[in-house]
């Protein structure tokens, strides 16, 4: 069986340890950081925004180390200088237009193309890469895998609030980055030499200079031998990080398994699958989701059941029956956006909500 290896991206906040605003010091943590963690660590558009990446992991359990290691290093670089780590898809209160943007011609071009819209775009997001066999077989799962984004999305919603104010969603975070051309569910495509013309059609007519610029819930990893799931908002445990990551590489391998048996899952247009990431922003666990084949409604928790079972028998294979498991206390614990509402609700105080988000970050640890 091929071997689905992975590598998990997270963007995390970088706060004042008095205010607990969003503060522009991200090249304080980044420049100290780089002397240990190299490429691990990266520079944002934002200055109060940090990634950070981890190495090629064989397996779930390396993916736990390297988070886990990764998070007390960004942590304790941090602390060294004042300031705080969060993991959560937008910052409680702070506002968008008081961000300085980091000076680099890459992010000015983008600003000079996108100009408000790539200023406000302040959320914070993780992507999982899955590694595939060929490209070929990586867009076979590509266009299958669709269906289930909005099921893992609905796990990851952790931003609720936004500048101040309870937006009503689970994952505003969403919302602000359709703004962005070349986002969202990606249509099927039905060869990878239609994806290539696509993506040269829009290099050629000076829409993006390479396919880095295609921002969409899932792609083909334009430099790597990966799919890339982009779709969720950064969560705030380890134990959420695992749990999804392992879902993901689950799926991969399971559809990697059906196609190879010439065993087919029903794709659906896209139009259908933005009704279900709609309703996943909106309500995140809570949501019911539409089953397409049956054309009705669902409760969240019936369609993990069903999703759980569907992933059943690569499961142990990967031997990540724990990390899976773990979605049973996140539909009983709430995401972290439903537990954020929880501080909110108790304390009616947005610093308290965003010092509950630092604590959850350091969970684990």
């Amino acid at each position: 069986m091929h071997k689905f290896t992975l590598g998990i991206e997270e963007e995390f906040q970088v706060l004042d340890s008095d205010t607990y605003r969003l503060r522009s010091q991200m090249s304080k943590i980044v420049d100290d950081g780089k002397v240990l963690l190299q490429e691990r660590i990266k520079e944002e558009m934002h200055q109060s925004m940090v990634e950070m990446g981890t190495n090629i992991c064989d397996n779930i359990h390396q993916v736990r180390d390297e988070v886990s290691y990764l998070r007390q290093q960004v942590i304790k670089l941090a602390d060294d200088e004042g300031l705080k780590v969060a993991a959560a898809g937008t910052h409680p209160f702070s506002k968008w237009d008081q961000q300085l943007i980091t000076p680099n011609p890459r992010y000015d071009a983008i600003i000079q193309e996108m100009a408000d819209v790539a200023r406000g775009n302040l959320i914070f997001g993780m992507h999982v890469h899955v590694a595939i066999p060929s490209r070929e077989e990586g867009l076979e799962i590509l266009n299958t895998v669709r269906y289930f984004l909005p099921h893992l999305y609905a796990l990851s919603t952790n931003s609720p609030f936004w500048e101040g104010r309870n937006t009503g969603f689970k994952s505003y975070r969403s919302k602000v980055f359709d703004k962005f051309p070349r986002t969202g569910i990606p249509p099927f495509f039905a060869s990878v030499a239609e994806y290539d013309k696509f993506v040269d059609i829009l290099v050629k007519t000076n829409c993006l200079d390479n396919s880095k610029k295609i921002w969409w819930d899932i792609r083909l990893h334009p430099f790597y031998p990966t799919i890339e799931f982009r779709i969720c908002d950064v969560v705030m445990t380890v134990d959420e990080v695992t749990c999804i990551a392992a879902l993901m590489q689950c799926l991969v391998a399971k559809l990697y398994k059906m196609n190879r048996k010439n065993q087919n899952f029903k794709n659906y247009r896209r139009l259908l699958l933005n009704e279900n990431k709609w309703r996943a922003a909106r309500w995140g666990i809570e949501s019911k989701l539409i089953d397409f084949g049956k054309e009705e409604e669902v409760p969240f928790a019936k369609l993990m059941s069903e999703l759980l079972e569907f992933i059943d028998d690569v499961i142990d294979e990967l031997g990540c029956r724990s990390e899976v498991n773990y979605v049973y206390q996140i539909l009983e614990s709430g995401t972290g956006a439903d537990r954020q509402l929880q501080v909110f609700n108790e304390t009616n105080d947005l610093v308290e909500v965003t010092k509950y988000i630092v604590e959850q970050t350091r969970k684990g640890l």
